[in-house]
């Protein structure tokens, strides 16, 4: 991957920018992200240029969703495997998914200073991306930034989660393994962790596995794989596994990485890792096609007027929310 690169012109074609991604220049790969990361309506004709010249290079990856609830060290064990893999000839993405502010629409974008090895290694990239909102944890755009990374050259690309309690639902669908985070001792069985969020879950690692908490740690292991036990295996016979392991000390770092490509190797045997891909891309596209009739609707002339009117009669009780979207949809007639 090309370290070094020289500054960029403005005004790229989608051809340049395949290019230039495609040889692994870092200052071209963060512009054609922040390109089709972008929500101006301007910028997706060539957004859509660049993804479909960057197809044939994409899907080689093995796609990694990590989350966790806060403070259970997902940008710390990131850090710690990213640098591990990177030491073995990997070239690893990470795709770390900010909080924004509710307020201010502010985002931290942190995770650069919290991976500080990673964030210095030629052989890694660290884009974080804020989440404006959305559901699931991940920025609206994640799965596209995926594919520019994948035809960069990364052969792992993680996506972390914000993990504060919203469905992850979205992060499972664009990855191949799923691996979900929990503190030592913070709970019962499942320590708080939404069953929904379990179910979708590939693995389970307790984190801050060292010092006081190494026993409180294999507790909770014990607890969770037995909590687990209850719920049927998935479609190729995996049986999610419960791992400890403590960034600081690097213990079951490497178990770790060993338990996520026995999962893919497994998949791969079975199957599932082809279904599962192509399950993905279905969702992908038609989760596209309600976006994209919802955009093109709003832009119709008028519509945004109606909206507005009908919007403060539903806030004023005048009208039921049900009855407001049919009018909105027959162009506001009250018949």
């Amino acid at each position: 991957m090309n370290e070094a690169s020289p500054p960029v012109k403005r005004g790229l074609s989608a051809a340049e920018y395949a290019e230039g991604v495609i040889a692994g220049d870092r200052v071209v790969l963060a512009r054609a992200i922040t390109l089709v990361e972008s929500t101006s309506v301007a910028h997706a004709p060539l957004a859509h240029q660049l993804l479909e010249r960057l197809a044939p290079h994409t899907g080689g990856s093995h796609r990694i969703g990590i989350t966790g609830p806060p403070g259970v060290g997902k940008s710390t064990l990131i850090d710690t495997l990213g640098t591990l893999l990177t030491g073995r000839g990997h070239e690893v993405a990470v795709l770390a998914v900010d909080p924004t502010s509710a307020r201010t629409g502010g985002s931290l974008l942190g995770d650069k200073t919290r991976m500080h090895r990673l964030a210095v290694d030629p052989h890694a990239f660290i884009r974080p991306s804020p989440t404006a909102g959305t559901l699931g944890g991940v920025t609206r755009k994640t799965r596209e930034s995926i594919l520019v990374c994948e035809a960069a050259g990364f052969d792992v690309v993680m996506v972390e989660t914000v993990g504060v309690g919203q469905s992850e639902t979205a992060v499972h669908s664009m990855v191949d393994c799923f691996v979900v985070l929990q503190l030592p001792g913070a709970g019962d069985d499942l320590q708080g962790i939404k069953k929904g969020i379990i179910e979708l879950a590939d693995l389970i690692a307790i984190t801050k596995a060292d010092g006081d908490n190494r026993a409180r740690a294999e507790r909770a292991r014990v607890d969770s794989q037995r909590a687990l036990e209850l719920l049927a295996a998935g479609e190729d016979g995996w049986k999610v596994p419960v791992l400890t392991l403590s960034s600081k000390t690097g213990d079951g770092i490497e178990q770790l990485w060993e338990t996520v490509t026995r999962h893919r190797e497994t998949g791969h045997a079975s199957g599932a890792f082809a279904r599962r891909r192509s399950s993905q891309a279905r969702d992908w596209m038609h989760a596209l096609l309600d976006e994209q009739l919802r955009t093109r609707f709003l832009a119709r002339p008028g519509v945004a007027e109606q909206l507005a009117d009908l919007e403060q009669r539903v806030v004023r009780g005048e009208l039921a929310p049900e009855i407001a979207v049919e009018r909105l949809l027959r162009g506001g007639s009250e018949h």
